[in-house]
């Protein structure tokens, strides 16, 4: 097939690559009244930009149809990252390779004096990341005099990670002749301020929206708990089984503690992260290329430049700071055309401002529950069953071992044993503490608590009181389970639990013996009914709602308190007496408080 406004060498080497069509992106760079133009374009993430500059900057790249035989670069690409960096330079390797058109690399954690060599050879295109360009540009390593099209990958990244300085360095060293392209998904102010001070009568084109969109990524936004996040993550990760996926954190400490969270649980699971070296980003990113790891767990900016083709699931385990980021993110699926689901998991303190964020970005989002283990069991059962049926090529070997097995075992037994393999090698799915529904209770009711009886423990937000170290308590305390609990509201000093008119006579009796060691200093009574009521008594009758003091909690109300949202930490709120598997305040008795604020035992009466 023939592509107008293209050189016959690349037009070549795109049919040989199996392009059929152009993408809207690279049909708008390639036009008449783009060709010689500074371009300001905007496209959505995997929308081909690659191949889009790579076709526009070719007028200044062959001359006549033929590579020049000039040593100083005629084109220069800068990305924000190495990942972004190396993508693009394979990319134009295959494009330009007809052409016999010389690229060189330049990116941070690789070999600067054989880049050096390399520019000292010569080379047609550069390719680099701020930093090391800037470091060659100053040694003399780099010549920038000849330049006649410089392209800035993702500026606006570039931009929030703090490269202007280099940029503007980078330009100055230019040619006041050459092109200047700018492509990015997004255009804040700061692009557009930048696209002023470099640029003439630049042409501005977008394709955010055309044809693509968001069309090829389904969003899913699901409301947790905030101790429930990670078990959510588990539990879409089980769902979807996707080829590949990749989990987004804010930072390298999240990252770190969520890969070696799903590493126990069984999943095949890698890590990138500013801490990370090249050479294990290079190995983690082969790893998901040869399906060794199906999971990446990655903060934003290891992430960008990411180019996987089976990548189908994007998890965002934080949220991201604004619809860019969003943006950005989701853009890692979805692309040339193949479909993707991106999932937020969103605490529910936070849910307006992901409404707000997914306006301002104009996505539309299906608001789902968290996938629960019954739908799990469903899925795996449906999968078990198309792969276990499909055809495959047996050996005779295969056959030999599998007449001896008739011999012994039934083939009913042999068929479930099969199926329990294939169950064995798939992580468990988790038990939420909340179904996740998209509405939350805003009274003190639920279905079957209409009549429940209010019991009063002596521990309030200011002991850093928590639902969910206060749950499990009451259930090891009242030995009843969640599902005999109501609504929980915790005052200032106090905290009223509605229980279950029919399990009140058993957490009566419970709550009567002793408790454990490590909370004893927690009291639990039967107060004169819901907290108002309750509290109005209590000023009829003159008391003041049985206060406790903070030395018999042996808690510091200057605590760190609970987990802000979109923490998974398993251990618990930082510095507050409790965890996530039934937790509670710590014992009065002990050294003085700690630099968190909390009293504990000096033999390791710590959360667990």
């Amino acid at each position: 097939m023939t592509f107008e406004n293209i050189p016959p060498l690349l037009d070549e080497a795109l049919t040989a690559r199996g392009y059929t069509a152009l993408t809207p992106v690279q049909t708008a760079v390639i036009a008449e009244e783009a060709i010689g133009r500074d371009l300001v374009v905007s496209a959505q993430t995997g929308s081909g930009k690659t191949v889009a500059f790579g076709l526009a900057m070719a007028p200044q790249i062959l001359d006549g149809g033929l590579v020049s035989l000039a040593r100083e670069p005629a084109a220069l690409i800068i990305a924000p990252t190495r990942e972004l960096a190396l993508q693009v330079s394979r990319e134009l390797m295959w494009l330009y390779a007809k052409a016999g058109v010389r690229i060189a690399t330049c990116v941070g954690g690789m070999d600067a004096s054989k880049e050096r060599r390399t520019l000292n050879q010569g080379a047609q295109i550069v390719v680099g990341t701020p930093g090391r360009l800037r470091d060659h540009l100053e040694r003399g390593a780099l010549d920038l005099s000849a330049l006649k099209v410089a392209i800035l990958d993702e500026a606006d990244e570039m931009l929030d990670m703090g490269f202007r300085e280099e940029l503007e360095e980078i330009l100055n060293a230019t040619p006041e002749g050459r092109r200047t392209l700018l492509f990015s998904a997004t255009m804040p102010k700061p692009i557009v301020s930048l696209a002023k001070r470099y640029q003439h009568d630049a042409l501005r084109i977008s394709t955010v929206g055309e044809d693509r969109g968001h069309g090829d990524i389904s969003y899913q936004v699901c409301t947790v708990a905030p101790p429930d996040i990670e078990n959510a993550v588990v539990n879409l990760l089980r769902l979807h089984e996707a080829e590949t996926a990749i989990l987004f954190c804010a930072t390298r400490e999240n990252v770190r503690r969520l890969h070696a969270s799903l590493t126990e649980r069984g999943f095949n699971v890698v890590a990138l992260s500013g801490e990370h070296s090249q050479s294990e980003r290079n190995q983690a990113l082969q790893a998901l290329r040869d399906q060794r790891a199906r999971v990446c767990v990655a903060t934003d900016v290891a992430a960008r430049g990411i180019d996987l083709p089976n990548l189908s699931l994007v998890v965002h385990v934080e949220l991201p700071r604004d619809a860019e980021g969003l943006q950005h993110r989701s853009g890692r699926t979805g692309r040339a055309g193949r479909k993707g689901t991106a999932v937020l998991i969103v605490p529910y303190q936070r849910r307006k401002r992901v409404e707000s964020m997914l306006r301002g970005a104009k996505i539309e989002a299906d608001w789902i529950k968290v996938p629960t283990a019954a739908d799990i069991r469903a899925k795996d059962h449906d999968r078990l069953l198309e792969t276990l049926l499909a055809p495959v090529e047996v050996e005779d070997e295969d056959r030999a071992l599998g007449a001896k097995l008739l011999e012994t075992m039934s083939p009913e037994d042999i068929a479930a044993a099969l199926v329990r393999v294939h169950r064995s090698k798939m992580p468990q799915a988790e038990d939420m503490l909340d179904d996740g529904s998209r509405e939350r209770p805003r009274d003190d009711h639920r279905a079957g608590f209409d009549d429940s009886v209010w019991f009063k423990l002596n521990v309030g937000r200011r002991n850093n009181a928590d639902p969910k170290w206060i749950l499990p308590l009451l259930c090891r305390r009242g030995g009843v389970t969640k599902n005999d609990i109501g609504a929980i509201r915790i005052a200032a000093n106090e905290t009223h639990v509605g229980i279950a008119a029919a399990a009140v006579a058993k957490f009566t009796k419970g709550i009567a013996q002793a408790g454990h060691e490590e909370d004893n200093d927690v009291e639990i009574v039967q107060a004169n009914g819901p907290p108002r009521e309750a509290a109005r008594e209590n000023k009829r009758m003159g008391r003041d709602g049985d206060r406790p003091q903070r030395s018999q909690l042996g808690v510091n109300p200057r605590g760190d308190g609970p987990p802000r949202s979109g923490n998974f930490r398993s251990d618990g709120p930082r510095g507050g007496g409790s965890n996530r598997d039934g937790a509670r305040p710590f014992r009065k008795d002990g050294p003085p408080p700690s630099k968190h604020g909390v009293k504990h035992k000096a033999k390791g009466n710590r959360p667990r």
